[in-house]
């Protein structure tokens, strides 16, 4: 399967995705499925990193349930996944889950870098939004400190658009809910008009359609259609370059994370460690800058592979 650019991933409900592998492979090869379930922002990458994993390893096959990083810790739990993508980190009580079922915590590993970025329509004159603005945006609570609610556009002095500003976000289930929640809305709570969408794509496509319309998507999903807006703090703005998201300067820098179910003292299998082998490599992680996502640095590479007993120069 070849994907052309940057992935757009249609639907984060209970997508599968199957990889056609050769029926048999070399005595010595990894053998087995990899099953996963968790984010949906990760979907396509996971896909490229399972298509190239099949190149290497032909007896591996990879499944994949994307339907949201909220997916990840009861399936972890419940032991119906080894490896879960989520695009936020682990909850208290998602951790607390897991403990209590298995006795020890899941592993936590930093696989790529993204940012939450904050769009408009391609034709909007706006260039930037303090955090302020973007929590009196998007939140009926404005904890983030503006004094009034922000709802048309000529409050914000856009003179060209008339009327109401349209909102869009991601649904509940989602690691982008929940992280613009925390970071842009200050933990306050979303205006009960926003526009709930299922997945980034469909985010974009609907600020694409629509002039009067913001919304927030990751990264990798931005298109022509769309304008990325700096964000100010402290009278500083910042965009969403990829040096900056790399080092954490852009406010809605994230990281994207795997977790695996590892007993304390246990070996990775074979199957589990050629991915991560994979994707803790160079070629893995020039997949993640090709899908428009933001690589790690050398030095929190290595750090990963020496959480996981992996050699540190991939």
């Amino acid at each position: 399967m070849t994907i052309q650019g940057k992935w757009r991933w249609p639907r984060a409900c209970l997508a599968a995705l199957w990889l056609s592998l050769p029926a048999s492979a070399a005595a010595d090869e990894p053998v087995g499925t990899l099953g996963m379930v968790g984010s949906d922002t990760m979907a396509g990458l996971m896909l490229r990193w399972g298509e190239q994993l099949a190149a290497r390893h032909p007896g591996i096959r990879l499944q994949l349930q994307a339907s949201g990083s909220a997916s990840a810790p009861p399936a972890l739990a419940a032991g119906t996944t080894r490896i879960g993508p989520m695009s936020r980190p682990m909850r208290d009580h998602e951790r607390t889950a897991f403990i209590e079922e298995h006795g020890y915590p899941p592993v936590e590993l930093e696989v790529a870098r993204d940012a939450l970025v904050v769009i408009v329509h391609r034709h909007n004159p706006l260039e930037f939004l303090s955090l302020a603005q973007v929590d009196a945006i998007f939140s009926r609570t404005r904890r983030c400190g503006a004094e009034r609610e922000l709802d048309r556009w000529e409050r914000l002095g856009v003179e060209t658009i008339e009327g109401r500003i349209e909102l869009h976000g991601r649904n509940s289930a989602s690691g982008s809910y929940g992280l613009f929640r925390q970071r842009a809305l200050c933990g306050g709570e979303y205006r009960r008009r926003l526009n709930e969408h299922p997945g980034a794509a469909a985010v974009v496509a609907a600020v694409t359609e629509n002039p009067e319309g913001i919304g927030y998507a990751g990264l990798n999903h931005l298109t022509p259609g769309v304008k990325a807006l700096a964000l100010e703090v402290n009278g500083n703005r910042y965009r969403p370059d990829a040096e900056r998201v790399r080092q954490g300067d852009y406010p809605l820098s994230r990281s994207l994370y795997l977790y695996a179910n590892l007993p304390p003292g246990e070996a990775l299998s074979g199957p589990e460690r050629a991915l991560l082998e994979l994707i803790l490599s160079p070629e893995g992680q020039a997949t993640v800058s090709e899908l428009g996502f933001v690589a790690l640095s050398g030095e929190a590479l290595a750090q990963q592979r020496r959480r996981l007993g992996l050699d540190t120069s991939p």
